[in-house]
């Protein structure tokens, strides 16, 4: 029995029964005003701390480094500050106190020098052969040896090539030695030159007015010119070996990609525009079929799907990638995906910087024991790194699973809370996919620390000055990036390729390849 007919049964005076009702109406829209109005709230405060959180993300970005408390890099300038400074001290002591004899001093346990490194020995011989307190010869019972490391600048010196030239006089024919051929024929530099100054612009990461003027301190002119010419030359020379290295890389069945942007020159607008450099790196969990690990740059003008498909073409495997709409054509191409457990931390990662959400500060543990589990599997063989993430990871996900949709239900829209819930929820499938097999990557960290020197690159060379430009670079680059993955020298890698090239055969371009497997050829 609702209101009215309990208020009728009571037979009040009919004005006293009128200013009933108009009372209860009067509470009742009274009542949906403050529903409205507690809606309206809800939702402002959940506008007001999204903004909150993008503002503190926004100022730990810009500000962090300008903060009076000490970083990490901060401290640790400090500490090298003070430990030079406490060592200067102690020599300005010992210059200033008596000398004292010396007592032999216990072994530091410093790190030994690298073994690879070329020894130069100086042997250091007494004064005498005999004693010098009775005279008589001594004998030798050991050695005393130390090792310290020393460098050598960067030094210039010219190789002069003598020809003598040898007559016939019965047929007046001259006879010499044939010049070798050359990258650059008739060029002023030797391959070590021309390897030097790619390895000074490319890997670290050196404008050529700065080469000019290094050169210059040594009494050697280099012109810009002249050195933008040799990059030129050098680049196409050495762009078969970077195409190889591409198609050597579409031959692993798991790929990691990303992409970057760099600044390119406009000369007709005057100003600078966005390109992309996109990056594909080769997986290093692959132990039952492993390939040489292989990074690739391929320079574009913009940041379009297209160029990924055009760079995969028939290519089909897993491919790790970040949340980037571009990729989402390849998977419906054949290509099966897999989601970067690094880029769904973040999202928590940035929420709890800001406010020290605990939320989010749960979540980084639930991902960091994700991680402590995968650690555990380095050294193990695919399949046993498959079973162990059956056993292990699997319940893992299964239980951050659950908890990620029982935060979310009490979570309220359009919150920094919920965008990061729902961007793991979004890509549940190619997160977990990792976990089903032995030889999958759980994130794209392997690409991005092939990125990060890019970054660092672009902050000296600041734009590519053509897309001409960027291509070259992005196939140098290709070269260098490779050699250091597979742990050879690139220095001495490109200079002794340099020299070969002009005369190697095609079929066997392979051997110069800058990986493990061509120096076993």
């Amino acid at each position: 029995m609702d209101f009215t007919a309990q208020l009728a049964q009571c037979k009040l005076d009919p004005a006293l029964e009128k200013w009933i009702k108009s009372q209860c109406e009067e509470a009742q829209q009274s009542a949906e005003k403050i529903a409205a109005l507690n809606a309206e709230l809800h939702s402002k405060e959940c506008k007001i701390q999204a903004l909150s959180f993008e503002l503190a993300y926004l100022k730990r970005i810009k500000f962090s480094a300008k903060t009076e408390a000490f970083t990490i890099e901060q401290r640790d300038l400090f500490i090298e500050s003070d430990t030079s400074d406490c060592t200067a001290i102690a020599a300005e002591l010992e210059q200033v106190t008596p000398a004292t004899p010396r007592t032999p001093s216990k072994p530091t346990g410093r790190q030994s020098l690298p073994e690879n490194l070329p020894r130069i020995e100086h042997r250091h011989e007494p004064s005498s052969c005999q004693c010098g307190q009775c005279g008589k010869d001594l004998v030798k019972i050991s050695e005393d040896i130390s090792e310290q490391l020393d460098v050598e600048p960067s030094r210039f010196f010219v190789h002069r090539h003598i020809r003598p030239q040898y007559a016939c006089r019965a047929c007046d024919t001259i006879t010499a030695a044939a010049i070798p051929p050359a990258i650059i024929d008739g060029g002023l530099a030797a391959p070590g030159l021309h390897a030097w100054v790619v390895v000074q612009k490319y890997l670290d990461h050196l404008p050529l007015y700065r080469i000019e003027q290094i050169s210059a301190r040594q009494g050697v002119t280099l012109s810009r010119s002249t050195l933008a010419e040799w990059i030129g030359r050098l680049g196409v020379a050495l762009q078969p070996l970077a195409d190889r290295l591409a198609e050597r890389l579409k031959q692993s069945h798991v790929l990691h990609a990303d992409e970057t942007p760099v600044q390119q020159l406009d000369p007709g607008e005057g100003k600078t525009k966005r390109a992309y450099l996109w990056v594909y790196r080769s997986n290093d969990l692959d132990t039952d079929d492993p390939i040489d690990p292989i990074v690739v740059f391929d320079y574009q003008t913009s940041r379009s799907g297209s160029h990924a498909q055009s760079f995969l073409q028939e290519w089909r495997g897993h491919l790790m990638v970040d949340d980037y709409s571009g990729y989402k054509a390849l998977f419906k191409s054949g290509i099966t995906e897999l989601a970067c457990l690094a880029h769904a931390r973040r999202k928590f990662f940035d929420l709890h910087a800001a406010n020290q959400h605990p939320v989010a500060a749960e979540a980084l543990q639930r991902i960091a024991a994700l991680y402590a589990i995968e650690r555990d599997t380095k050294e193990m063989t695919c399949a046993q790194r498959a079973m162990h993430r059956q056993q292990h990871a699997i319940p893992q996900w299964e239980a951050f699973h659950a908890w990620l949709l029982q935060k979310r239900k009490t979570t309220a829209e359009g919150g920094a809370l919920a965008r990061a819930i729902d961007y793991s929820l979004k890509r549940w499938p190619a997160l977990i996919r990792y976990a089903s097999s032995g030889n999958l990557p759980i994130d794209n960290n392997p690409v991005e620390n092939a990125i990060r020197p890019i970054a660092i690159g672009k902050k000296n060379w600041l734009f590519a000055g053509s897309e001409r430009a960027g291509k070259r670079a992005a196939s140098i680059q290709t070269l260098l990036g490779t050699a250091k993955l597979n742990g050879i020298e690139p220095l001495q890698w490109l200079k002794d390729t340099l020299e070969k090239l002009p005369t190697w055969p095609n079929s066997r371009i392979d051997e110069l390849l800058p990986i493990k497997s061509a120096r076993c050829i």
